[in-house]
């Protein structure tokens, strides 16, 4: 183990070998008993599992209105020359947009719906900043995927979350067919992390969010952890939600077909688990990809 600032590294990674430890922290933090929107049989699905799916988090109205800002959003010419905009390589396409919920009210107001907050508090058993937002864009007729990964890897490594003490929700705003490139996650794999090989380069960013190089797990690694843990596909109406452990291995597939996939995607960091300086990384990230800003969402 090693330590920066003061703060041990309990999961190393980047190093010359692979290395699996098992998981030190806790899957949900608050208690059992703390009243909240999630249900006693659900934080024990998620802490065995790594993830707990919602039919209908938002209603179909309530989709309506994200969906519009949405689209304004990737139309706007100002934001596609920001540098929270992320390209697709090939098409040019906006793929994501980064700190939504600085960039929009319409997503600020619903980071602080108490059915999305209120989950990621009771989850997380204290105060949430958000650590990261975004709206991800995979039109049809060729949006790339995103390689299998676990977040807190890249958290831990390059913008310094210290603990596995971090929740994401995915909130869909288009239909999730088993067919247009879905959210696929390894259940069970939130148990053990996995430190990748080799070194991070200097802003790895600029490349990885378009597609991830460092930090990705081996074939091998991968086919043990597929064959342990099997592979769950996650599809539903739009406005259905996945809520997902930060450790959690997953990935997703290209959409090759005529059906859009969006959604907005953010992520709750205790403010008992604040970002220190990155444990494999030259730099920390810019701030609208892994937050420096620890204040609570109220």
């Amino acid at each position: 183990m090693t330590t920066t600032t003061n703060v041990t590294d309990l999961y190393p990674t980047r190093g010359a070998t692979e290395v699996a430890t098992p998981r030190q922290d806790p899957v949900v933090w608050g208690s059992p008993d703390t009243p909240g929107p999630v249900s006693a049989g659900d934080l024990q699905a998620l802490d065995r599992d790594g993830f707990l799916a919602i039919d209908q988090l938002i209603g179909p109205d309530e989709v309506a209105v994200y969906r519009r800002e949405l689209e304004r959003l990737v139309n706007d010419p100002d934001i596609r020359a920001d540098e929270r905009s992320i390209v697709e390589p090939q098409s040019k396409e906006i793929r994501s947009v980064f700190e939504v919920h600085r960039i929009s009210e319409v997503f600020a107001n619903l980071v602080r719906d108490e059915r999305v907050v209120g989950r990621a508090r009771q989850i997380l058993g204290s105060d949430v900043y958000v650590h990261q937002s975004r709206i991800n864009v995979k039109p049809g007729f060729g949006a790339s995927g995103f390689y299998w990964h676990s977040d807190f890897e890249t958290w831990h490594a390059e913008d310094g979350l210290p603990n596995m003490r971090t929740i994401s929700v995915s909130i869909a705003l288009t239909e999730n067919y088993d067919t247009n490139g879905g959210l696929m996650i390894m259940p069970g794999s939130h148990k053990t992390f996995l430190g990748c090989a080799g070194a991070t380069p200097k802003d790895n960013y600029k490349k990885s969010l378009q597609m991830q190089d460092a930090g990705t797990p081996s074939d091998e690694a991968l086919t043990r952890m597929a064959s342990e843990h099997g592979i769950r596909l996650f599809t539903g109406r739009a406005g259905s939600a996945t809520w997902f452990d930060c450790n959690a291995m997953h990935g997703s597939g290209d959409n090759i077909t005529p059906f859009p996939r969006s959604n907005v995607f953010i992520v709750f960091n205790s403010v008992e688990n604040t970002a220190v300086e990155p444990f494999a990384a030259p730099i920390r990230r810019p701030d609208f990809i892994g937050a420096r800003d620890f204040t609570p969402v109220k």
